[in-house]
């Protein structure tokens, strides 16, 4: 099987060869802004994966692209930033020409850097080519305090110095990480969280192409596409993007948390490793929970809440239905209503909460995730009458729920009641279904029937038992 980074055999090796097909350098922004054309035209999706924002900030990104401009995204954490960047890769052709061994990855017809000249002046049309895949031309960077010039930009290598070089030959350079992104893309993540003397070195960068190192400048016309992502200044509190920095970005484009509960399940849905079998009405559970932190005034909101928050808790609901499945010997391993309760205890150091909360944030997020677990039963019992289940509860058929208590002993405990299929169908599920999946059903209604003072519920030793 052939690797997706070994280039067809049929594309030129030498830059006679290029040259003799007609090959054209094309900067990376031209580039980019051709192949996202296509994709527009041909009706293709340019950003896989990406979701909730398609009327919102990729036509804003789209147009950034368009133009040619270097991009910073604005937003909270957890807003998909970064794995929107990533994404800018499906727009790079997918094989760009290189000269065979530069350290710059430079196009064959246009050489930058000394050494490369030279040797494009001495071998001609027999300079050596190599393709570079477009997963290669992505470099990114997480900006952190202790970042030095000489990483992003270059140093002079004390090495080529002993070999006999003067400090002003270009040659004794070591090139930082945005030169050699040359012809790609270069991505630097929480760009505020660069020391300000150090975002001072990409200003020539951005503006007139060329890199000083040491007190020398070098001409480079580097052709890079700059894109970082940076947390609003009032919640960071650890930096800023300078002023003259901030002026040569092209575009700055805000983000957001999913704006629907639909979007939010469409978040967690693709981005959970889920271990068990959770049903979309308790991932709409944790979506409208997720939502219902950020309208919290309980949770610090500057910080926000992470669509990580959402994933996190999907998985951790996965994982207490794997446990009771592996409890008791039940399969398949169904999430039920009762493994939510796992969820505030184990995520609760993943949020901020405001002054004069503390103590109590066990207890906000217990009661925002009981809201969030009425809104969607509502939402998705509404018309249906589920008195026939009180009366039966009433009656005397408690029903008892928990770690170690099988989906098929909570169904035994209830009649049979033509409510039950209908509570199982409006979460389409069948009668022939696994007993776990239509515990999970029946269990979402009864504990909807607590939450609206229909029934009781007694909780102790991690069983609960609804009764009248």
């Amino acid at each position: 099987m052939t690797s997706v980074n070994t280039p067809p055999a049929s594309l030129p090796r030498t830059a006679g060869e290029l040259r003799a097909q007609g090959h054209t350098p094309k900067g990376v922004k031209v580039e980019i802004r051709d192949n996202l054309l296509s994709a527009l035209r041909a009706g293709r999706d340019p950003w896989p994966g990406i979701v909730g924002f398609g009327q919102t900030v990729l036509p804003q990104l789209e147009r950034a692209l368009l133009a040619g401009h270097d991009i910073v995204l604005l937003g909270e954490r957890g807003q998909g930033k970064t794995r929107l960047l990533r994404t800018l890769v499906g727009l790079l052709d997918e094989w760009t020409p290189v000269i065979e061994g530069s350290e710059l990855g430079e196009h064959p017809l246009e050489p930058i850097t000394p050494v490369s000249i030279r040797r494009a002046a001495e071998l001609g049309d027999d300079l050596p080519v190599a393709w570079r895949h477009r997963s290669e031309r992505y470099t990114e960077k997480l900006a952190t305090p202790d970042t030095s010039v000489g990483d992003l930009i270059g140093d002079v290598d004390p090495v080529r110095v002993a070999e006999g070089r003067t400090l002003g030959d270009p040659e004794t350079i070591h090139f930082g990480l945005v030169p050699r992104a040359h012809r790609g893309v270069v991505a630097v993540n929480e760009l505020p969280d660069l020391a300000e003397r150090i975002q001072v070195a990409l200003l020539n960068v951005m503006e007139e192409r060329d890199i000083q190192v040491r007190g020398y400048t070098l001409r480079l016309p580097l052709d890079v596409l700059l894109v970082a992502t940076a947390n609003p200044e009032d919640y960071t509190n650890r930096g800023r993007i300078i002023t003259p920095l901030k002026d040569r970005f092209g575009a700055e484009v805000r983000t957001h948390y999913p704006r629907s509960v639909h979007a939010e399940v469409d978040v967690v849905r693709q981005e959970a490793d889920l271990v068990a079998e959770v049903g979309d009405e308790l991932l709409e559970v944790i979506a409208r929970f997720v939502r219902n932190l950020r309208d919290s005034s309980a949770v610090d909101q500057r910080s926000g809440v992470s669509a990580r928050f959402a994933v996190a808790a999907a998985e951790t609901v996965g994982a207490a239905a794997l446990r009771r499945s592996a409890l008791i010997g039940e399969d398949p391993a169904v999430a039920r209503p009762i493994d939510l309760e796992s969820v505030p205890a184990v995520l609760r150091g993943k949020l901020e909460f405001e002054s004069g909360e503390e103590g109590r944030e066990t207890e906000h997020l217990t009661h925002l995730l009981r809201r969030a677990v009425a809104e969607t039963a509502r939402d998705r019992f509404g018309g249906l009458d589920l008195g026939p289940l009180v009366d039966a509860v009433v009656d005397g058929h408690l029903v008892a729920t928990g770690e170690r208590v099988p989906g098929s002993e909570l169904l035994a405990a209830l009649p049979e009641l033509p409510v039950l299929h209908e509570v199982a169908a409006r979460l389409d599920v069948r009668a022939t279904d696994a007993p776990g999946r239509i515990a999970a059903a029946v269990e979402l209604a009864l504990e909807y029937l607590y939450l609206t003072r229909k029934l009781a519920k007694d909780s102790s030793d991690g069983e609960a038992v609804y009764g009248p």
